[in-house]
């Protein structure tokens, strides 16, 4: 069994939801967790050819669906010429042009009417510790929708935008300010994309950014500067999603510590727990 799992002792494992679940960046961060049956994937891809991606290669503990997930209204999808712009939102021309290569990629190939289903009324869905969002454009909707969903969520990974490439995509600001309403506060920044805009290219390579912020992947936790901002089975969840996913021991630790504060684990946890962490070296 995972050390971490023995001394915490959940009383599940981990109930993860993707959504936008076609790895087109590459493996998803809860890959380790999965691969130990440390957790349990519900996906959501309204894309045909990633969904049959997706139940081709998937395991024993992934579920995948293929809604579209919004408001619960009658939408398009426009698929573009590049499978990971395709989007409820329709791209704007004129920022996409701003950078090279965007305005191929964000040709529209494809319309198809779908109707999106909110997050909070997805019955599969039983628990939702730790949410995953790329949707390009429509994760402010879907926290929107998923309250009720969202009141035991831990951890959110969201793409965020700093430059809009779709009308009406919500900016960072707007999804910081929403996430931190629900009582979340960032941890990290993953995949960052610098972005060279037009014309620049530099050294033949068309994508190679010099300073420009286009895009990254914020994580947000629950706000952990008080025991009681959550229950015990979230606190061990936050320990598990960000010491397998994000090598956070700092606030896996912090988790841990708080545990036993609350009478929920023995004192030598936190002992256990470092003893156990890969060396650092240091500076």
């Amino acid at each position: 069994m995972d050390l971490l799992t023995e001394i915490l002792a959940p009383l599940r494992p981990t109930a993860i939801v993707d959504v936008g679940a076609n790895p087109i960046d590459g493996d998803p961060p809860y890959k380790a967790m999965l691969a130990a049956g440390l957790c349990r994937v519900i996906g959501f891809e309204p894309q045909p050819a990633a969904l049959a991606r997706l139940l081709q290669a998937k395991g024993p503990h992934e579920n995948y669906l293929p809604y579209a997930l919004a408001d619960g209204t009658e939408r398009v999808l426009h698929i573009c010429a590049l499978e990971g712009m395709t989007s409820l939102l329709v791209p704007d021309p004129a920022h996409l042009a701003l950078f090279n290569l965007f305005p191929i990629w964000g040709t529209v190939k494809e319309r198809i009417p779908v109707t999106t289903r909110k997050l909070d009324d997805i019955a599969e869905i039983a628990h939702l510790d730790f949410l995953k969002m790329d949707v390009q454009g429509a994760e402010r909707e879907i926290l929107a929708h998923g309250r009720t969903k969202l009141k035991d969520t831990v951890v959110v990974q969201t793409e965020v935008s700093f430059v809009s490439l779709y009308h009406g995509q919500p900016s960072f600001g707007d999804m910081d300010l929403v996430l931190r309403e629900m009582d979340f506060l960032p941890h990290s920044v993953i995949g960052t994309k610098i972005w060279p805009l037009s014309p620049m290219v530099v050294g033949n390579e068309p994508n190679r950014g010099i300073r420009q912020l286009l895009e990254t992947d914020m994580v947000y936790v629950r706000d952990f500067s008080r025991a009681e901002n959550m229950s015990i089975e979230q606190w061990k969840h936050l320990a598990l999603v960000t010491h397998h996913c994000y090598g956070s021991y700092d606030l896996a630790l912090k988790a841990i510590t708080t545990l036993i504060t609350l009478g929920a684990l023995p004192e030598g946890a936190s002992q256990r727990y470092i003893a156990s962490l890969p060396a650092r070296k240091s500076n």
